[in-house]
């Protein structure tokens, strides 16, 4: 489906508009009578005081994208703007608690060798096949490779934002709101689990024995556990307590060493799928991270994650309409 530009129309209250589909950055001044955790802090004499020690303190922090960069910056390339929409000079008194935007200097990225495919798209939704190896929304290295900030950038909207997110390595269908009028009315839809999403996965199965939790009948299984994310671990973990994933699993076809699996997560936590899987026995074809962190380099494309994304089911909030959504993508 070609691209379709659409006039962009200015967002009240908006401070500071994305610049090259990015979308900036906000910092909060110390002092003020709201309740943030800078609230007791002095309130520096002016903007550069102030700027001069958020570098020092990101520098120490190896916060790269503020690290030592030189504080006209802020007021010059970074555009610096207050809460009321005013650009700031370095002189200017402080906004005790004021929030004010900023452009990070984000460096240019190596393109992700992939496109994204337009499913359907309306006044208000956009749902694309997102390939393997793109983000779904800026994170870590990838701030301009991803949908979000490329689907910005060609058609020229700003308020382009992802309602859900899918893992980097993940493909298939993902969502975005075009309009902030009706985003939260699509983003309740999955904070309240009011959306059904069904995956395709290939999973290495065991070598010898039954398939775990009697899949080996096609008849759809149950996997509940208790996940838990560590920072700084890629892998998620499966512990002991109250479960807080559940997934539905059922076996569509056995190929020799490898099955083809139906999953239809029931809960969102971060690598699910994959960590049910793995905790099965069954490791997903070309995962990076299970059953062992390999620390791939994410610009070698050679052998994708074999999990997509293939429906998206929901009754639409605006008008009550049941919609669906199917994957174009293939293994």
């Amino acid at each position: 489906m070609s691209v379709t530009a659409r006039p962009q129309v200015p967002r009240p209250g908006a401070i500071l508009r994305p610049r090259d589909g990015i979308t900036a950055s906000r910092l909060r001044a110390p002092g003020g009578s709201q309740t943030h955790a800078a609230q007791h802090e002095p309130v520096p004499g002016s903007v550069g005081e102030w700027l001069r020690e958020i570098v020092i303190a990101r520098t120490l922090a190896n916060e790269e994208a503020l690290a030592g960069i030189a504080v006209e910056y802020f007021v010059g390339e970074g555009e610096l703007t207050d809460q009321d929409g005013r650009r700031v000079a370095l002189g200017d008194p402080v906004i005790p608690g004021g929030f004010y935007a900023f452009h990070k200097p984000f460096p240019a990225e190596a393109r992700i060798p992939f496109e994204i495919e337009i499913v359907h798209e309306d006044d208000d939704l956009i749902v694309v096949d997102k390939p393997h190896f793109l983000a779904s929304t800026p994170n870590g290295a990838f701030v301009r490779e991803c949908v979000m900030t490329r689907l910005r950038v060609e058609r020229g909207e700003d308020d382009i934002v992802a309602i859900h997110r899918l893992d980097r390595v993940t493909g298939g269908l993902l969502a975005l709101s075009r309009r902030p009028e009706t985003r939260g009315a699509y983003q309740k839809l999955f904070q309240e689990k009011r959306i059904r999403k069904t995956y395709r996965a290939l999973a290495h199965l065991p070598e010898q024995g039954e398939l775990p939790l009697g899949l080996a009948g096609g008849e759809p299984r149950e996997r509940f556990s208790r996940l838990q994310k560590t920072s700084g671990d890629r892998a998620v973990r499966e512990i002991d307590g109250e479960p807080n994933a559940h997934t539905t699993i059922r076996l569509i076809e056995a190929r020799g060493s490898v099955g083809e699996f139906e999953l239809t997560p029931h809960t969102g936590k971060t690598h699910q799928l994959r960590v049910h899987m793995n905790g099965l026995g069954m490791p997903l074809v070309g995962d990076p991270v299970y059953p062992r962190d390999l620390g791939p380099d994410p610009y070698d494309f050679s052998d994708p994650l074999r999990l997509l994304a293939t429906t998206l089911e929901f009754a639409d909030p605006l008008t009550g309409k049941a919609r669906r959504f199917e994957s174009r993508m293939s293994f």
